[in-house]
Parts: C-alpha cells; structure tokens; sequence
C-alpha cells in the first residue's frame, strides 16, 4: 500500500505552461464512491489504463492502490461511472525539486485548472511557484470523486452554488 499525500491549489495564470517538460489527457471515471473510499478507472492517452482505489477520509493522505488493467475493461468500466466522467489533460511541471501536476479541465468542466503536487510526507513544505492561487487542499469541492458525483461545473466555475444531494 502507499500513501498518497498531496497539496491542491487552483491555478491564476499561465506561466507554468512554458516549464511542462509533458503531458497526458485522461478520462477518470468513478465506478463507486462511498464515504472514505472511492474506485476510478482512468484512461490515459487512449493507450492504457489504470484502476485505482483510494480509502481515507482525509483528502491531505490517503491510502491507495493502484493497477494497470487492460483497455477494453477501463472503457467498459467508464461506461457504468457514476455521475460525471472527468476530462483532463494533466501537465507535469518541475519546481524546486517536486513535480507539480496541473489539470487543465476539458467537458463539464472546461476552463478549470488545478495544481498538485504530491509530497513524501506531511511536514513537507515545498515553496509555491509564482503561478499557484489559493489553497484548496481539504476543499471537498475540488475532490475529482466529489466533482464526478455532483456536477459542481457552475459553482467551481462560475461561482454559482447549488445544494447537493
């Protein structure tokens, strides 16, 4: 098992663009979801695919196990996801020693840009690139499982809040 322990801020420009040394576009899709615990199935560049199963109630660190499964399973799997299937293309950016990951949204949720970075463990502090806004770390509006149950794409958007079930 591994633990992954990750910072999440959303993102105010586009200076990071030119540092991505690469980049991925990903379906994820979220097969079931209940309380502390979520499994997705995520396509990458439409070549290969992994399941993942997270478990933990924090959204700082969590416990994760992740597998490679074959194509066809994760597109057949994607097709019973629960609520919205995420789109992204994920870019990976060194600073200072860590790699951040920045998604740039595509589909429901086009025009939405986060920042992670993942850390080795929960002290670490690395130093924040001039193009990282606002901390959302904890923020379960941000959760990728929590935007794919409950379409969220006009308040993380537009600022519109609407109750959820």
């Amino acid at each position: 098992m591994a633990t992954e322990i990750e910072r999440k801020f959303l993102v105010k420009s586009d200076a990071w663009r030119s540092a991505a040394n690469s980049s991925s576009r990903f379906l994820q899709a979220y097969i079931a979801s209940a309380g502390d615990r979520s499994v997705r199935v995520r396509i990458m560049d439409e070549m290969k695919a992994k399941l993942t199963i997270k478990i933990g109630k924090q959204l700082f660190a969590r416990a994760e196990y992740e597998y490679d499964i074959p194509l066809a399973d994760a597109e057949e799997l994607a097709r019973s996801a629960i609520g919205v299937v995420l789109e992204k293309t994920r870019f990976n950016i060194p600073y200072q020693g860590y790699v951040w990951e920045v998604d740039v949204y595509a589909g429901r949720y086009e025009g939405l840009v986060v920042a992670e970075v993942e850390l080795e463990d929960e002290k670490a502090m690395p130093a924040l690139p001039d193009w990282i806004g606002r901390e959302v770390t904890g923020d379960r509006r941000y959760s990728n499982v929590v935007m794919a149950a409950n379409d969220l794409s006009e308040e993380l958007l537009h600022g519109v809040s609407f109750k959820t079930r």
